[in-house]
């Protein structure tokens, strides 16, 4: 079904709007990123263009030890499948909210843009939701992340060392937040997080599992971890979920 241009206008339009906050705050995360960036080697332009293809925080803070330690492109395919597994999902319930008659080059469109800020504004709307709005949180959310990017990259090549590596500390501070936040509620979470340190912190130092290349050694990790939890502890929904 095709929507009047008058309609797709304004929906993309009110997109770009809704997106504004969203733009801002990557804008922000992706500047400490850009800094990272910097001492593993990148130029400004080769970070904005990172980050216009891949459009994931955790995607691409997981890839600078890959990039450092020269692993092979197996490895960071690998990594980034894992790593991003959860946007499968994400993708699959907002084709609950579009027309089944959406083209495909439209769905792909959406599926581009699919992050966890712009998934959430997205399938909040109502039924269905036109993929013009969709396309406009993208465009405002990859512009701030990108920039940010890139000046965050620019500025650790001409900043000093020691002011970068401050500044850089805001990448740590930010992965503890989203962890400690969670860990002080559930108990689970907490023990997983210990776990993973030790286990993490082995591989690095045993005699045999050091020799480990890093891409492998996040994935075998990931995945251990991972079902481990799963197994363990398997998330129960809520009583009256869905009623």
């Amino acid at each position: 079904m095709i929507l009047p241009m008058e309609k797709t206008a304004s929906e993309f339009k009110e997109g770009l709007r809704d997106g504004i906050p969203i733009c801002l705050g990557y804008a922000a995360v992706c500047f400490a990123f850009g800094i990272s960036a910097s001492e593993a080697g990148l130029y400004p332009i080769e970070t904005a263009i990172m980050s216009i293809l891949s459009l994931t925080s955790t995607g691409q803070f997981a890839a600078l030890p890959l990039i450092t330690g020269s692993a092979t492109l197996f490895e960071m395919a690998a990594m980034q499948l894992i790593i991003n597994l959860r946007y499968l999902l994400m993708s699959c319930a907002l084709t609950q909210r579009i027309r089944p008659e959406t083209p495909v080059p439209q769905r792909l469109g959406i599926a581009y843009g699919v992050t966890d800020e712009i998934f959430a504004l997205s399938v909040s709307r109502k039924y269905p939701l036109n993929p013009a709005y969709t396309y406009g949180l993208t465009v405002i959310s990859a512009l701030g992340w990108s920039l940010g990017g890139f000046f965050g990259t620019f500025a650790g090549d001409i900043l000093p060392s020691n002011l970068t590596s401050c500044l850089g500390l805001a990448i740590y501070g930010m992965f503890l937040k989203i962890i400690l936040s969670d860990a002080r509620e559930n108990n689970t979470v907490a023990a997983i997080i210990v776990i993973t340190m030790v286990i993490s912190l082995i591989f690095t130092y045993a005699p045999v599992l050091r020799s480990i290349s890093p891409g492998f050694r996040v994935i075998i990790i990931t995945i251990a971890i991972s079902a481990a939890a799963s197994l363990i502890a398997p998330y129960k929904e809520e009583e009256g979920a869905g009623a």
